[in-house]
This record gives C-alpha cells, sequence and structure tokens, in this order.
C-alpha cells in the first residue's frame, strides 16, 4: 500500500472515530448531555486524535528510519575507495531499485522476471521509463535488486503496523469513553502541543541551517585556509588546482549592489509611504497603496530581464559610454537600479504603516501649537516613526543582500575590487549558485567553498535583522 493511501485511510478511520466516539459519548449518558463532563464533540475529538496520531507518528519514525535500515544491510555488498565513492554507488542502487519498480509496472513484469534481468540490456530499458542510468554493472544491480526486495518487504510490515496501531488506538479510545471521562482536557492539552509544535518548526529548521552550513564549512577549511578565504582579495577558482577563494571581491560587489539599490529604496520609498499616509485622499490611497504593492509581487526573474533589455542598455549608451566609464550593459548600476524598484514597496509599504501607528493626538497637538502640515511631519511625525522606519531599512537591506536573478542578469559574473559603478561585477549569492551547479566534485574546495560563502551571507543578514529588531525595540515610543 503506498503512503498516501495509508495515510488516507488513518484519516478516514479517524473521522469515523469522531463520529462514534460522540455517539458512544451520548449513549453512555443516556442521551442527555449534561451528564457527560465534556461536550460531545469533546469525546470525538479524543477518539479521532487516539486513532490517528500515534499512528501517523510511527509511520514518520517508520520513513525516516526505513532508509537508514536499508542502507547499512546493502552498504557491505558495494565495493568503494571512499565514502564519497560509496555515497555515489548508493544514489545508483537506489535509482537502479526505483526504476526496477518503473519498469514492473511498464512492462508487467513478474517477479521472477525481475530477479532474471541482466546488467547488459538494462540500462537502455531504465532509460526509456526515466531512471537516469549510464550503466549498470552487476554488482549494481545485485546490491538494487536486494535493495527493492527489503523495500518492498519492509513497506508491508509498515503497513501492518501503522495500521494495526491505529485500529487498536480506535478500540482502545471507544473504551474509554464514559460519562466522567475528562475528554475535554484531553484534547485541549493535545491542541496545545500542537501549538507548541507548530511554533518550534521555525525554530527547527534555523537550527537545521545553521548545523549543515557549519558542518560543511569546517570541511572547506580542513581543505582550503580560512586565513586565505577571509584575507585574500582573488576570486578566481580554478577547479584543477592553484585555485584563489577570497571572499572578498564577493563582499564588496554585494554591498555595493546593496548601496545603490538602498540610495533609489529609501528615499522614494519613505516619501511615497508619507504621502499616502499624511496627503493622499482616502480615493487615493485606496488605489495608489495596492498599485505599489504590485512591485513586491513581481517575480525577480521578471525584474533581471528587465534590467537586462531595457536598463542595461540604456545606462550604456546615455551615461557609460560618452562618459568613458566602459561599455558593457551589465553592471552595478544597473544592478543597483532595478534592485532599488523592487525595494520600493518594502520601504513604502512597512514605513506606511508604521507612520499610521503614530496616534493622531500628536497632531493634534502639533496643530494646536499652530504647526504646518509639512513642520508636523518633519517635526512630530517622522522622529516618533523613526525607529520603524529604521528598522524597515534594515530589513530591505536583508533582502538586497540576498538577492541573486537581478545579479545575474543585471550586473554579470565578474569578481572583482573596483569603484566604478558601470562595472561588471558580482555577488556572494551568485557565486553560491556557480559554484553549485555544473558537472563538479562535490568534495573540492571550489564546491565546498559555496557554503562557508553561505554562512557568511546568513551571518550578514542575520546582524542586521538581528539590529533592526534592537532598533525597533529599544527606541519604540509607548503610547497610551
Amino acid at each position: 500500500m503506498s503512503i498516501g493511501i495509508l495515510v488516507l485511510a488513518v484519516l478516514i478511520l479517524a473521522a469515523a472515530g469522531f463520529v462514534l466516539g460522540r455517539q458512544r459519548a451520548l449513549a453512555t449518558a443516556g442521551g442527555d448531555p449534561r451528564r457527560l463532563h465534556s461536550l460531545p464533540g469533546h469525546y470525538g475529538q479524543f477518539t479521532a486524535i487516539l486513532a490517528a496520531v500515534p499512528a501517523l507518528v510511527l509511520l514518520a519514525i517508520w520513513l525516516l528510519a526505513q532508509p537508514l535500515a536499508i542502507e547499512s544491510r546493502i552498504a557491505p555488498m558495494l565495493t568503494a575507495d571512499s565514502p564519497a565513492d560509496r555515497s555515489l554507488a548508493m544514489a545508483d542502487v537506489r535509482r537502479i531499485s526505483i526504476g526496477l519498480d518503473l519498469l514492473a509496472v511498464s512492462d508487467r513484469l513478474s517477479e521472477d522476471a525481475v530477479a532474471s534481468l541482466s546488467s547488459e540490456t538494462l540500462a537502455p530499458r531504465l532509460r526509456q521509463v526515466g531512471t537516469a542510468v549510464t550503466q549498470v554493472t552487476p554488482e549494481a544491480l545485485s546490491a538494487a535488486k536486494a535493495h527493492r526486495t527489503m523495500r518492498h518487504t519492509l513497506q508491508i510490515w509498515m503497513t501492518a503496523a501503522v495500521g494495526l496501531t491505529a485500529a487498536t488506538c480506535f478500540v482502545f479510545a471507544l473504551l474509554r469513553i464514559r460519562p466522567d471521562f475528562r475528554a475535554r482536557n484531553v484534547s485541549e492539552r493535545f491542541v496545545m502541543w500542537l501549538l507548541i509544535a507548530a511554533s518550534l518548526v521555525a525554530v527547527a529548521t534555523t537550527a537545521g541551517i545553521v548545523l549543515s552550513l557549519v558542518s560543511e564549512t569546517l570541511h572547506f577549511f580542513r581543505i582550503y585556509p580560512a586565513r586565505e578565504f577571509f584575507l585574500s582579495l582573488t576570486w578566481n577558482p580554478q577547479f584543477r588546482g592553484g585555485s584563489d577563494l577570497g571572499i572578498w571581491p564577493l563582499l564588496w560587489g554585494t554591498v555595493y549592489i546593496s548601496i545603490i539599490a538602498l540610495i533609489v529604496a529609501v528615499p522614494i520609498g519613505l516619501l511615497t509611504a508619507v504621502y499616502l499616509s499624511e496627503y493622499a485622499s482616502r480615493r487615493t490611497r485606496g488605489w495608489a497603496k495596492p498599485a505599489i504593492e504590485i512591485l513586491a509581487g513581481i517575480p525577480t526573474i521578471v525584474y533581471g530581464l528587465f534590467a537586462l533589455i531595457t536598463v542595461g542598455p540604456a545606462l550604456r549608451d546615455w551615461f557609460a559610454q560618452p562618459l568613458g566609464l566602459g561599455a558593457s550593459s551589465s553592471s552595478v548600476m544597473t544592478a543597483g537600479l532595478v534592485m532599488g524598484i523592487m525595494l520600493i514597496p518594502f520601504v513604502s509599504s512597512l514605513s506606511d504603516d508604521i507612520i499610521n501607528a503614530v496616534p493622531q493626538s500628536l497632531r493634534d497637538g502639533s496643530y494646536g501649537l499652530g504647526a504646518t502640515q509639512s513642520e508636523t511631519v518633519k517635526l512630530v511625525i517622522l522622529p516618533a516613526a523613526l525607529p520603524g522606519i529604521v528598522g524597515a531599512v534594515l530589513l530591505a537591506a536583508s533582502r538586497a543582500i540576498g538577492e541573486t536573478m537581478i545579479v545575474v542578469l543585471g550586473a554579470g559574473a565578474a569578481a572583482k575590487l573596483s569603484l566604478n559603478p558601470f562595472e561588471a561585477m558580482t555577488t556572494v549569492t551568485v557565486k553560491i549558485v556557480s559554484q553549485l551547479t555544473g558537472d563538479t566534485e562535490f568534495a573540492s574546495p571550489e564546491t565546498l567553498v559555496a557554503f562557508a560563502l553561505g554562512l557568511t551571507l546568513f551571518v550578514m543578514t542575520l546582524v542586521l535583522n538581528v539590529l533592526a529588531l534592537y532598533i525597533v525595540r529599544k527606541y519604540r515610543e509607548q503610547y497610551e
């Protein structure tokens, strides 16, 4: 039985448990719900929870443990010189094993026919069913057949275990129901733990990201010296030895493009927010604010194409070539301008919400003292909203640092240290993508450097976000 059908069966049993649990609760109370400790629905919820949750938890644990158990049995059947080679061989075994399943379904092969397949003619047949394999060795085929057999056997045991657990808990829940049973307490306690688990998802995800980045970064620094990575001013990956992997050209390109983007986005976004919150009529605000926020919904690849086709050639023809500063349409200025346009709704929307949060009493007090509207905005509203505006700007800076597609299409891929804004440069995110794509050896420092770059970028954005939260919380005005 497939996993989807198994989960659906458990959920159907839980739904049936809700109905039967509610009916049994009313039956034990003689049809009078006032004799029950909890509402009839709580008894149904208790039955449904007990029928579904233990079975689904067992299913999740089984799915996590099954690949490890299978590979621990299959790995001794493979001959490999290093852990990396063993990992690649195991990946081939998994692909061949899944390909045998697809081949058995498409050609309607029996188990005996699958077991008699030979490695000489198997590769073309596997490619016909969509399995990406170049060749199948007798060793890999033997291991794949054993992998497939173990997988099917464990899947049968999994179906039986999950079904038995759901049925047992279902019956146990029905037997527990009686008028004095505190079903509401059990139901509410489950909801509380569910909310706690949901709140821990972000924490667990962040911890997983950090641990994976740190582990691979330490692996990189065992191969390539950290001193050269943080102090070298040259980025020159060769993939054949003699590489120079200094981070400073990439950091400079990231910071340079982000600064230009903020120079564009912050004044326009802030002035837009002031106009919409203080000067625009309700009708104008009703159509202008959604129109501006549409910019935030445009995919970044569209911005990149806009930079490549329109903005880049215009800057080259109108400024770079006449001033003798360059002849390329890919430049820091191109990426910075387009990225700044993309960031305008981030700054304007957040700043508009913050300005609107300033109490009307402050405006009325300023007008009562004889101040004009512009003086009230400059001397009262903006100072009161300044911490939130600074936080919005720092969040927009974090968004600019992590941008990739606009830089790829608008700024090029040259890693260099230059002050000329009309030269092509690149950023950390672009090089992370380029180092992890293509036919490269994963264990090489030229590939592992992507994790060190990712960890550096993570630290940069984390510092900006923490700084934004600190500024907002420390200097936020408390109004009654």
